[in-house]
């Protein structure tokens, strides 16, 4: 129906029809349950489950015990989860208390803020001693104490499922014993073989990929005998 305008048009606007009322959620949803996240709000249960792991470096005479104590968030159900909530360390040796009480102290407050943590591990690995590092009980470099201390946090969080295991495939591990009887079996290398230390010759040199003192000169190439890296692909 036409409308006459009689009237000189002073102003206008668009008039937008009304919205469609959005549907209602469907009962399940409802009645769905709270998947409970790990935030810093979250209030420390009474009781904790943790691990606590024993470090012991030429550096000392006395070993570090380092603690980290995880909670278990949405217990029972699929959602089940284990987050770390605080890491301790202890020691009879107090040269290193004032900075050891603060690097706890930050990490905890990192494991409590939530979402992935797992790069404190990759932060911490990466601190070198201007002194020099040091070897442990099997040939594994450590480039100073902080680094090991990483490398404890990294134990623990692929012991909860936090990091997905790296390990060998089978063909690898294959690969690596082979390299290992041939190495002992070989009779340039009887006297390096006599010399074991573990698994690994006393002359092996460093590898630069896992940090474990086991790359050998086997078929012409630098070979690791731990990760199985080798200079010829």
């Amino acid at each position: 129906m036409a409308i006459k305008i009689a009237k000189k048009i002073v102003g206008y606007e668009v008039v937008k029809e009304a919205a469609e009322p959005k549907p209602a959620a469907p009962q399940e949803a409802a009645n769905a349950p709270d998947i409970e996240h790990m935030h810093e709000l979250l209030a420390r249960p009474e009781q904790l489950e943790g691990s606590t792991y024993k470090i012991k470096t030429p550096l000392s005479e006395h070993a570090l015990y380092v603690t980290i104590n995880d909670i278990v968030l949405n217990p029972g159900t699929e959602h089940e989860v284990r987050r770390p909530f605080e890491i301790f360390i202890n020691s009879k040796n107090m040269d290193h208390f004032q900075w050891i009480v603060a690097l706890t102290r930050i990490v905890s407050a990192v494991f409590r803020k939530g979402g992935d943590c797992t790069f404190l591990a990759e932060e911490l690995h990466s601190v070198f001693d201007p002194r020099g590092g040091y070897f442990k009980r099997g040939g594994r470099f450590m480039p100073s104490l902080v680094a090991e201390i990483g490398d404890v946090i990294d134990q623990h969080l692929r012991k909860i499922g936090m990091i997905e295991a790296d390990d060998l495939d089978e063909h690898q591990k294959a690969f690596i014993e082979k390299k290992k009887a041939e190495l002992r079996g070989e009779t340039e290398y009887a006297e390096e073989a006599e010399n074991m230390e573990g698994d690994y010759p006393a002359n092996a040199q460093l590898c630069t990929k896992c940090n474990t003192k086991a790359v050998v000169m086997m078929d012409g190439c630098m070979t690791c005998l731990s990760c199985g890296d080798s200079k010829c692909g």
